[in-house]
């Protein structure tokens, strides 16, 4: 957890802002769960630290970590979920704020939350809105099943999905 926090505090850095301890500590809140977290979930875990923390607090720290492309929000959820490609560079010379094409596979048994960043998806969904003369400028897909362990726990039939 050191040496994400840490790679992201660079990261921050290289494009001239700053990971604050506030902004540090809602980060290793995100990132020390397998789920997406919302910002109220957020705000009662950070309150273990920070008693007098507020939600405009959490909320302007989710902004700045989203900004910075540290985290994603899964919009289905209306939840927060660490960017597994966090301080990677993404093939445009800089490393900032989302560019890659990402997809989150949503469990609807246990709430697992799963980012992908398939590439071939992405030029699909880019070649596909080319055709009907659409340009993407960001692209986030959310796709909602089971995972694999609610599937071979019989939880995933029990919701309907397909045995």
């Amino acid at each position: 957890m050191t040496r994400a926090l840490d790679a992201a505090a660079a990261r921050c850095l290289r494009s001239g802002a700053q990971l604050t301890e506030l902004r540090r500590q809602v980060l290793a809140l995100v990132l020390e769960t397998d789920q997406p977290l919302g910002a109220y979930a957020l705000l009662d875990k950070l309150k273990a630290q920070r008693p007098g923390a507020a939600p405009p607090t959490v909320y302007r720290a989710l902004d700045f970590l989203l900004e910075q492309g540290l985290i994603h929000k899964v919009e289905r959820l209306n939840a927060f979920i660490g960017c597994v490609e966090a301080g990677h560079d993404h093939g445009h010379g800089h490393d900032h704020a989302h560019e890659h094409g990402h997809q989150f596979l949503i469990c609807g048994g246990c709430g697992a939350t799963i980012e992908l960043s398939d590439h071939a998806v992405a030029h699909a969904l880019a070649d596909a809105a080319r055709r009907v003369g659409f340009q993407l400028r960001k692209t986030t897909v959310e796709a909602e099943g089971f995972c694999a362990a609610c599937l071979a726990s019989g939880a995933g039939a029990a919701a309907g999905a397909p045995a």
